[in-house]
C-alpha cells in the first residue's frame, strides 16, 4: 500500500486538476455561448471603434446557437435592432466582422451623395463620419432605374468588387430574415452596400464595451508598453 502522505498528495493533485479542467470548460462554454472578446483590425467603424480596440460582445441576447452548425439551441431575449453595433459572421468567408445595423427586414435603404436614407427618410446618425473628400457618383441613375435587376444583383452579392455603390446606392428592400449593416466610417467600410444583406442567423452578438485599447501606430520599446495603451478608451461603452 502507498504511504498515507503519498496518497494524500495524489488526492490533492487530482482535485486541483479537476478544478482546473472545470475552469477551462466553464471558460470555453462562456466564450462559446455567453460573452466573447473581439479585436478591431481596421478603421471601418471609426470613430466609434478604432483599430487596436478590444471589445466584449454579448452572445446570448439574440439566442444561443450550436457552435459549428449554427442551429438555434436557445431563443434570444430580443432581436437585433437598427442602431446596434453587432458582431457577425461575414457571409462571404465566415470571418468575424463588426458593423452597425442601419435597417431591418422590410425597410428600404438607399444612399444619395453619401447620405443614408431608410424608408425614404434621411438618417443622421451622430456616429457616422465621412473622411474621403471626393464623392463617387453613379452616372444618370441609369442602373438604379432597373429596380428588380438591381435588387436581385444586390442580394446575390454582385456589387462586392465594385466601389461605385459607395455614395450612390439603391434603393433596395431588406429581405425577410436579414439586416442591412454599415460601418460608421462610411467612406472606408466594406458593408452591406457591397456584399448584400446579412442573414440574422449570422449575428454573433452585440458589442458592449471596450476592455482594452492598443494603438498600433505608436512605436515604443516593450518596456514602455504603457505609451501604446489608449487609457481613455478602456471601459468605454459602445453606442
Amino acid at each position: 500500500m502507498l504511504p498515507f502522505r503519498l496518497r494524500e498528495r495524489r488526492r490533492r493533485l487530482g482535485r486541483r486538476l479537476a478544478s482546473m479542467l472545470l475552469a477551462v470548460l466553464l471558460a470555453l462554454a462562456l466564450r462559446a455561448l455567453v460573452i466573447q472578446a473581439y479585436r478591431i483590425p481596421s478603421g471601418s467603424m471609426e470613430d466609434t471603434l478604432l483599430a487596436g480596440d478590444f471589445l466584449m460582445a454579448a452572445k446570448f441576447l439574440y439566442g444561443i446557437r450550436e457552435p459549428f452548425r449554427g442551429r438555434l439551441l436557445v431563443p434570444g431575449l430580443k432581436k437585433p435592432e437598427p442602431g446596434e453595433v453587432l458582431v457577425f459572421s461575414y457571409p462571404v468567408d465566415g470571418r468575424d466582422f463588426i458593423k452597425r445595423c442601419v435597417a431591418a427586414a422590410g425597410e428600404t435603404v438607399d444612399v444619395r451623395g453619401g447620405d443614408l436614407y431608410v424608408g425614404g427618410a434621411r438618417e443622421d446618425l451622430a456616429q457616422a463620419v465621412h473622411k474621403a473628400p471626393e464623392t463617387i457618383e453613379l452616372w444618370s441613375g441609369a442602373v438604379r432605374g432597373w429596380n428588380a435587376l438591381y435588387q436581385r444583383s444586390w442580394e446575390e452579392r454582385r456589387f462586392l468588387p465594385l466601389n461605385w455603390v459607395r455614395d450612390d446606392f439603391g434603393p433596395v428592400a431588406v429581405p425577410e430574415g436579414h439586416l442591412f449593416m454599415m460601418g460608421d466610417n462610411r467612406d472606408n467600410s466594406m458593408d452591406s452596400r457591397f456584399w448584400g444583406p446579412l442573414p440574422v442567423a449570422d449575428v454573433r452578438g452585440k458589442a458592449l464595451f471596450i476592455y482594452w485599447s492598443w494603438d498600433p501606430e505608436v512605436q515604443a520599446p516593450a518596456w514602455q508598453f504603457w505609451r501604446r495603451v489608449r487609457w481613455g478608451r478602456i471601459g468605454r461603452l459602445i453606442k
